[in-house]
């Protein structure tokens, strides 16, 4: 069916891109009366990381991390209200798991997407201008070529990530045998044919890819591998106060600090935000030693190796790929022989396309980012008078939480009460048991004024003779200083005067 194209706005807000945070903008968004939103997105419809969703792969943040609950729990759209919807409370509650698979949060993020009236998909925002006083939005929808604009007074940037391919790879990009893992389930057939594979990357994509090749690969001689520029295979940081550096009591801590430090900050803390799971890792043991019964350690096909670097990869000679590897601790460098490498290497922020007529609005730091302030304000030109917003592309001045599901319902709507300018939603004022600042300085009171000196004494005059008479005793020379003073009044006598 034909769907009609939007009404022009003007809009209180408009959202380029829909994953779970512009999602959950716009499920907070949905109840306030008067507030006109509309969210775009390019694709058909809500996918979340469709390439990740490994069969038994499991979330790193609990289910209360939904898109509302946090922040508003009695919201239609939470987590809870969509298993009461399918009539499935009872058998999640029989379940007793605090997180939930990756497949099952994306079909929870797809039933609200499918019934947000302000989500619209297949609507891509080409071009973003400003106007003088608002937003001019261009959209077309790729799968009619219709184009159309709307207007809207603020906007808010969810546009997701990129992946990253290590500079070390560009001579293979492009090469069937070396993909990335945003696209694993898509090219996971696409090994079949391969004889020796290579995982590089220490996170949890990887850990999970590696995990499930030991699963689908266990007898049948196929070499597997795992590479990572990490010294150890630490485990993601899952204490309960350690997790603190996820809350806006860490977040506003943050951003209060000098650039240099935040970005110093962002490369130290990794353990916290891009090791992988305990679970994972443990179940990687797990699937190890299963395969030493009745074989010796070390005899089946697989090689884990972390503090090594691939320095550069091209295709091999006699096929196959090659990678030259640094080990950092000793320096050695080798060269890898294998058929296929996957890159479970990250994500990086992305800058839509559609912001190049804003371009010359923006301020950036040095470094060609978004300054943000602490309401996730992207800073403009003061002729811009309408906010720009923007979702999970300020981990450089938030801090690690800012991809973090968990943060995501409480950013949505410290956005959404910027945007009206008023308490949409109550938040609270202290999330964490941690202070993360040293404490204030007390103020110390000033001192009181000294008090006047008193008038200065003459000295008597002391006879250095005896006085004439029949009873003249011997004479000395006694110094004035030593002679009695009248008291004079001290510090504490005048302190309360």
């Amino acid at each position: 069916m034909d769907t009609p194209a939007p009404p022009p706005g003007p809009y209180d807000l408009l959202g380029l891109g829909i994953g779970p945070f512009n999602l959950s903008l716009a499920a907070l968004a949905e109840p306030v009366p008067g507030l006109r939103t509309l969210f775009c997105d390019r694709r058909p419809e809500f996918r979340w990381h469709p390439g990740m969703l490994v069969e038994g792969a499991r979330m790193q943040v609990p289910f209360l991390a939904d898109l509302v609950s946090l922040v508003d729990p009695t919201s239609p759209w939470s987590f809870l209200n969509h298993l009461r919807e399918e009539d499935r409370l009872f058998p999640f509650y029989f379940t007793e798991r605090f997180q939930l698979t990756r497949r099952e949060y994306d079909h929870y993020c797809r039933w609200a997407a499918e019934r947000l009236a302000n989500c619209r998909f297949g609507t891509e925002v080409t071009a973003l201008h400003w106007t003088g006083d608002r937003y001019r939005a261009e959209l077309r929808e790729p799968a009619t070529g219709r184009e159309y604009t709307v207007e809207a007074r603020n906007a808010v940037l969810g546009v997701g990530t990129l992946p990253v391919r290590p500079e070390a790879f560009a001579a293979l990009d492009g090469h069937p045998a070396v993909f990335h893992s945003a696209d694993y389930l898509d090219r996971r057939e696409d090994l079949a044919a391969a004889r020796d594979i290579t995982v590089v990357g220490s996170g949890q994509s990887g850990a999970e890819i590696f995990l499930d090749l030991l699963r689908r690969h266990d007898g049948d001689g196929v070499r597997l591998r795992w590479l990572t520029r990490t010294r150890a295979l630490a485990p993601m940081e899952y204490s309960k106060l350690g997790l603190e550096h996820f809350t806006p009591d860490y977040t506003r801590y943050f951003h209060g600090l000098p650039e240099a430090v935040r970005d110093h900050l962002v490369e130290a803390q990794w353990q916290l935000h891009k090791a992988a799971s305990a679970e994972t890792l443990a179940e990687i043991h797990d699937q190890l030693y299963e395969r030493t019964v009745g074989r010796p350690v070390g005899a089946a096909p697989v090689e884990i190796t972390p503090g090594t670097a691939v320095t550069e990869a091209r295709p091999g000679p006699c096929g196959g790929l090659e990678l030259d590897c640094r080990h950092t601790d000793s320096g050695a460098e080798h060269v890898l022989r294998t058929d296929a490498v996957v890159l479970a290497t990250g994500y990086r922020a992305a800058g839509p396309a559609a912001l190049e007529p804003l371009a010359h609005l923006i301020d950036r730091d040095p470094a060609g980012r978004y300054r943000v302030d602490l309401d996730h304000r992207v800073a403009t030109r003061p002729e811009v008078t309408g906010g720009l917003y923007v979702q999970n592309g300020e981990l450089h001045t938030h801090g690690v939480g800012t991809p973090d599901l968990g943060l995501g319902a409480h950013r949505a709507a410290v956005i959404l009460n910027a945007v009206t300018g008023r308490t949409v939603h109550r938040l609270p004022r202290r999330t964490a048991w941690t202070g993360f600042a040293p404490p204030a300085p007390v103020p110390v009171p000033p001192a009181p004024p000294a008090p006047p000196a008193p008038p200065a004494l003459s000295a008597p005059s002391v006879p250095t003779t005896a006085p004439p008479g029949p009873a003249a005793a011997p004479t000395t020379s006694v110094p004035a200083s030593s002679l009695p003073r009248p008291q004079e009044p001290t510090r504490a006598a005048t302190a309360g005067r």
